[in-house]
């Protein structure tokens, strides 16, 4: 695929996992990359293009906030750290995307949303609105009444669901790995790097890999299953390193950043589906 066709792309999902907006030393918010990162969402703005921030990283604020060393195992703790990771965490947002006259708008969801088939349609209707006037909407789990049952469980797949209800025309997921390899390159220094997927297939699910993050809930494995929900939903998906917050313009420059994975819409595509399978 002529990697040129994504200077085109006008409605944008760009996903920031919890590594990729902390200092790995502290675990507190890297404001450097995040004011970085607002710059580029408003020039992108100022171009026309539509975008959609998927951001994780609430929880680890409220750990952080809360003084606690290990990351919550327990419901409760999640839930109590969300609650007062996520509005620290917009507060930021707001500011520096108010530094750019950029407005901003909290949309929080739950697998439930996407589920029930009022929530879906009153959530597509939501994001159309704000698109249209000009917001950027800064998406996330809320984990703060999601239950095991009900949780997307990590961000590649929502924000994967959230591309698919917006009907974008490309995925950016930043991860802590420059892309997809054929195996863990942290693990097999012979793992080959993958620069394009024409179909995700079986034996691409067979060779993604969990992370061991200690931040992140999404390994590759995660990102692979969003490939297969943006793709289908007819956006190209990227999977680009997030170390450097710039290449998000790389990507959509058409630079040979990342794993590009071809959209390839299906008819009578639904994301129901999905989430139905997946919820057990």
């Amino acid at each position: 695929m002529n990697r040129e066709l994504l200077k085109d792309k006008k409605r944008i999902v760009i996903k920031l996992g919890s590594t990729t907006i902390t200092h790995p030393e502290t675990e507190a918010l890297n404001l450097i990359k995040l004011e970085k990162l607002v710059r580029i969402i408003t020039d992108l703005r100022n171009q026309n293009k539509e975008v959609v921030l998927v951001s994780s990283g609430a929880i680890a604020v409220g750990r952080k906030a809360l003084g606690l060393k290990q990351k919550p195992t327990e419901l409760s703790q999640r839930q109590a750290c969300a609650a007062i990771g996520q509005a620290k965490l917009m507060m930021v947002y707001q500011k520096l995307f108010a530094e750019y006259n950029q407005t901003t708008a909290q949309v929080l969801m739950t697998k439930y949303t996407m589920i029930n088939k009022v929530n879906r349609a009153n959530a597509r209707n939501t994001f159309r609105e704000l698109l249209s006037y000009g917001v950027v909407p800064i998406v996330n789990e809320n984990d703060t009444v999601s239950t095991d049952e009900i949780e997307f469980g990590d961000n590649d797949t929502l924000s994967a669901i959230v591309a698919a209800i917006v009907d974008a025309d490309l995925l950016i997921l930043m991860s802590d790995i420059d892309g997809l390899y054929s195996d863990d390159p942290n693990v097999n220094k012979d793992a080959k790097f993958i620069d394009y997927v024409e179909k995700v297939d079986e034996r691409l699910d067979n060779m993604a890999k969990d992370s061991n993050s200690s931040l992140g809930t999404g390994g590759m494995t995660t990102k692979i299953s969003a490939a297969k929900i943006a793709c289908d939903s007819g956006a190209d998906m990227v999977i680009a390193n997030g170390e450097d917050i710039g290449n998000i313009y790389r990507v959509i420059n058409g630079e040979p950043i990342g794993t590009l994975f071809k959209a390839h819409k299906i008819e009578h595509f639904h994301v129901i589906n999905y989430l139905e399978n997946n919820n057990e």
